[in-house]
């Protein structure tokens, strides 16, 4: 096992040596790094070798991306691999490839090579570090052969700096602490969904309160006091002893979109559960009580009503949607009693703002922004605000083949005016964006021009003003659109969310767990909603970012992290719990 001693100590000769393996035939990369010793840790020395890979010169870049090999390519079946590389693909079965399975593979070689110029490359022992799939393989490689040049070049790049960092664990004889752990509960709880295509964890549904079970149980086992309350939160208490201490408050949501990832959301759960049982083993208490929630619901999917959970903890829960039906017609109020709590009870939920610390919750960042700096951690800066309208347009279906042009009353053209509108009005603006996520015909045919269409708006910025401005031109330019076009319509206000800026004091705490952890603090802007917004009522809030790959994409099955992410995460929030300062800095 090679250790860093032997690296800091050794000539520069010696370095190279002993990195041979981790950036395929390329040692001028260790030759660069070398100069920066001594490292004070490995995380400063993968961070090293991924600023002199980003320094590089694209030539440079190219070079290495094309000195890897094919996955089960021709090197492969003749026994020409690297160690590592041979490693790396039997780990996924890559040599055990079926006729079928090879010859696919074979084809995407042979397409990808035509299309890029250089070799497709992926990490396949995967973001646990356990191995892909075949089958994930060849749904990754068919999916990036659709991505443009300069993406899948920087794609390729961000691939090779995953294997080496996978690499050099190796090298090391790491072992993460917490990453393993925080994924294999992300998947347990991804086993239970309402839908059997896809992760759709929905408010109240069997797949939701099966997931609030295990929650309960896991923060049992790692040494907390545990309720599930009258909303549905699943609350686990680590207690100081001092009783009469105030509350940190950390957590997130466990419900999902539909079709949703693994991650939203319930990162902010597993992973502070797994800091707890950390504390909890080593028999460690803290000078203040440690509160984790599972926030019921965030999302709106079933009752179109969102921070349901959240809002009921700061005491702002809106009673009135209870009387709110599902797509089954099932109230809010009977689905409460259904799985057991009582709506009467929820009110009791709010917490008095004197006995708490503050909030901070972990959350995968749901952007591309960290991803695209090298930087597992961010910590964010304001949660932009939102504004969500329904619009229900009314125009008078008539024949498609009779009705002149010129004499049409047609929904769907309004709708589509309107969708311009958005994405045009909403480039102009700082941190600004909008977007029309639904778009529904009712009982639309073919041969029938839209007599009604129904579309979503949802409207975000950091600013407020920035936010309400565009919702005035885009309600306005709504209007005008309508009036020219003879459409009736209608607006209906989902959600009316205001920016929430992080308390300074504690991201400033933050930043230094971070750091501590041999990471560069970077701050950045939140675009999602997060139930920090709503806790931001009754307490000071901070949100801790964690890197996203596939692009930074989320609220989607591609969503995805690392082990290590993850663990490196859980190291800065356990930094961050022991160096806590219960007053302003």
């Amino acid at each position: 096992m090679t250790t860093l001693s032997d690296l800091n100590a050794g000539s520069q000769a010696d370095f190279i040596a002993h990195l041979h393996g981790i950036y395929e035939h390329s040692p001028w990369i260790a030759q660069r790094a070398a100069t920066a010793r001594p490292f004070a840790s490995l995380t400063a020395l993968k961070t090293e070798l991924q600023r002199v890979l980003a320094q590089a010169s694209p030539e440079e870049q190219l070079g290495l991306i094309r000195a890897h090999p094919e996955l089960a390519g021709k090197a492969a079946i003749a026994g020409q691999l690297t160690a590592e590389s041979t490693r790396e693909q039997a780990k996924s079965g890559l040599n055990l490839c079926s006729a079928d399975e090879f010859s696919t593979l074979q084809r995407l070689n042979s397409d990808y090579n035509a299309k890029f110029g250089f070799p497709f490359i992926l990490a396949v022992k995967g973001p646990t570090g356990e191995g892909l799939t075949r089958q994930d393989i060849i749904a990754t490689f068919a999916r990036r052969l659709k991505n443009r040049h300069a993406d899948e070049l920087a794609e390729s790049l961000r691939q090779i700096k995953r294997i080496a960092e996978l690499r050099l664990n190796e090298l090391f004889d790491v072992r993460l602490d917490f990453g393993p752990a925080i994924m294999q509960q992300a998947e347990t709880l991804a086993g239970w969904s309402d839908s059997d295509y896809n992760l759709t964890c929905a408010y109240l549904t069997p797949a939701h309160q099966k997931t609030a079970a295990q929650l309960a149980d896991w923060m049992r086992d790692a040494g907390m006091q545990v309720h599930i309350d009258a909303v549905g939160n699943v609350v686990g208490r680590y207690l100081s002893d001092t009783p009469d201490a105030k509350t940190l408050m950390t957590g997130s949501h466990y419900d999902t979109v539909r079709n949703g990832g693994k991650y939203d959301g319930r990162l902010g759960i597993v992973l502070p559960i797994a800091v707890v049982r950390h504390l909890h083993e080593r028999g460690e208490k803290l000078p203040f009580h440690f509160e984790v929630v599972g926030f019921a619901e965030e999302e709106g999917v079933r009752f179109k009503s969102t921070f349901l959970g959240s809002t009921a903890v700061t005491g702002k829960f809106d009673v009135s949607l209870l009387e709110q039906l599902d797509a089954d017609g099932v109230s809010m109020r009977d689905a409460l009693a259904a799985a057991g709590h009582e709506a009467g009870a929820i009110g009791a939920i709010a917490r008095d703002p004197a006995s708490l610390l503050g909030y901070v919750e972990v959350h995968i960042e749901q952007g591309p922004v960290l991803l695209e700096r090298d930087l597992p951690l961010g910590i964010v800066t304001a949660i932009a605000g939102s504004s969500r309208y329904l619009v229900n347009l009314g125009g008078v279906a008539s024949h498609a083949g009779t009705t002149p042009m010129t004499m049409r009353k047609d929904a769907a053209s309004a709708a589509a005016e309107i969708i311009l509108l958005v994405e045009q009005r909403c480039s102009q603006g700082e941190a600004l964006v909008g977007t029309v996520g639904q778009l529904h015909v009712p009982n639309g045919s073919v041969n029938v021009i839209a007599g009604a269409c129904t579309l979503s708006l949802d409207i975000r910025a950091a600013v407020d003003a920035v936010r309400q401005a565009a919702v005035d031109d885009i309600l306005d330019g709504i209007a005008a659109i309508c009036a020219r076009r003879q459409i009736d319509y209608q607006l209906e206000l989902l959600l009316s969310a205001r920016a929430a800026p992080c308390a300074p004091w504690l991201m400033a705490q933050l930043a230094q767990a971070v750091e501590s952890v041999g990471i560069e603090p970077y701050a950045l802007l939140s675009g999602a909603g997060h139930d920090a917004m709503a806790m931001a009522a009754i307490t000071d809030v901070a949100m801790l970012f964690t890197r996203c790959g596939n692009g930074g994409i989320s609220h989607n099955p591609l969503e995805t992290m690392t082990a290590d992410d993850a663990d490196i995460a859980a190291r800065a929030l356990l930094a961050f719990l022991r160096g806590f300062q219960k007053t302003r800095m």
